[in-house]
């Protein structure tokens, strides 16, 4: 089993959190553990949000237990409904990510001996919120791993193999077998590329310092998402209508497969050209190698004149004309972007 940062820091917190309340003399330290767990997070921002929810729920979860012990005393039952009350406050305030620590802190406090009760209610609380602190340290000290450098191995990746399929199946020398399965392995890794996107806008939000720099570097990862996306759904399309696009004349498979190879090859000049790979000044992309007008036209030509008996045929070929031309919209706005970049921040690169 891989030895992950979150597990990492996790680990630290509850050591941290049970440390601190050792030299501090609190009682029942292990609330302190419990709570650290509670609070990692994998950014430092979403750690700032949590640490505002958890305090929050602690809050309410000690007024609550406090209530209900001074009102009702400390019967088990009493413990469950105050947790019930204490839940759908929290609903209500839209702070769920913060309920079950509330729980704790409320069994905490209600446990609490009936003598003395107010002190140890306050101890007992006071204990969680050292762990949440304690989390939230462990969060700030021991940065986030680099989102930016998985985050680009992520879509490089997935490119690459994009790219691969599509050439096979512009050949059709592609597997049908192979190729759905990996179909399903490339949509769960694009999930995975949106996730640390996310998290990588996240961390961007909480360090404002070179702000132009990171929005821009923020809109050229969301378009290589985007055009990772729009040549996923062309390779969807190849292997969906795979006969229908081994019927068509030899002549329209090769002007399209020669437009594809164009477009696959200047996506993948794009991320070297990102990398620094490739001049800033280097045109990558020739209208008249690429021309869009000419490909629609034998596209629409051929529709016009198929006779075949499946009659949706035509909407699938225009399917398949409109996100090829879509796909080269997208790295021409990619290319742009990541040349807008290059120009005003070419030594951070």
């Amino acid at each position: 089993m891989k030895l992950g940062a979150r597990m990492l820091k996790t680990g630290i917190a509850i050591i941290l959190a049970l440390y601190v309340a050792e030299l501090l003399h609190i009682p029942s330290p292990v609330f302190a553990g419990i709570a650290a767990v509670f609070a990692i997070q994998p950014t430092i921002y979403r750690s700032y949000l949590t640490l505002l929810e958890q305090v929050q729920g602690n809050i309410i979860g000690a007024i609550i237990a406090s209530i209900f012990v001074l009102s009702f005393g400390n019967h088990f039952l009493i413990i469950g409904f105050a947790a019930i009350i204490a839940i759908g406050i929290m609903v209500k305030l839209k702070i769920e990510n913060a309920i079950r620590l509330a729980l704790v802190t409320i069994i905490a406090v209600m446990s609490a001996p009936t003598e003395d009760f107010l002190q140890f209610s306050v101890v007992r609380s006071a204990t969680i919120l050292l762990g949440i602190l304690s989390s939230f340290a462990v969060n700030l000290i021991f940065l986030p791993p680099k989102y930016e450098t998985k985050l680009f191995q992520g879509i490089s990746d997935v490119s690459e193999d994009i790219i691969k399929w599509m050439r096979l199946s512009t050949r059709f020398a592609s597997e049908d077998r192979l190729l759905k399965k990996e179909l399903g392995t490339i949509k769960e890794r694009i999930g995975g590329i949106n996730q640390l996107y996310s998290m990588y806008k996240e961390e961007k939000r909480y360090f404002r310092k070179r702000e132009y720099s990171n929005v821009r570097k923020i809109v050229i990862y969301r378009q290589m998402i985007q055009v990772n996306q729009k040549s996923f759904e062309i390779l969807k399309l190849q292997h969906r209508y795979k006969n229908i696009l081994f019927e068509l004349p030899s002549a329209l498979q090769n002007d399209t497969r020669e437009k594809l190879e164009y477009l696959l090859r200047y996506h993948e000049q794009l991320l070297q050209k990102f990398m620094g790979r490739v001049p800033q000044e280097f045109e990558l992309f020739n209208e008249n190698i690429f021309n869009r007008e000419q490909l629609m036209n034998s596209f629409l030509k051929e529709i016009k004149n198929s006779e075949v008996e499946d009659e949706f045929q035509p909407f699938h070929l225009m399917h398949i004309l409109s996100d090829i031309v879509e796909y080269e919209e997208q790295l021409e706005h990619l290319d742009r972007v990541i040349r807008i970049y290059q120009k005003y921040h070419q030594k951070k690169l």
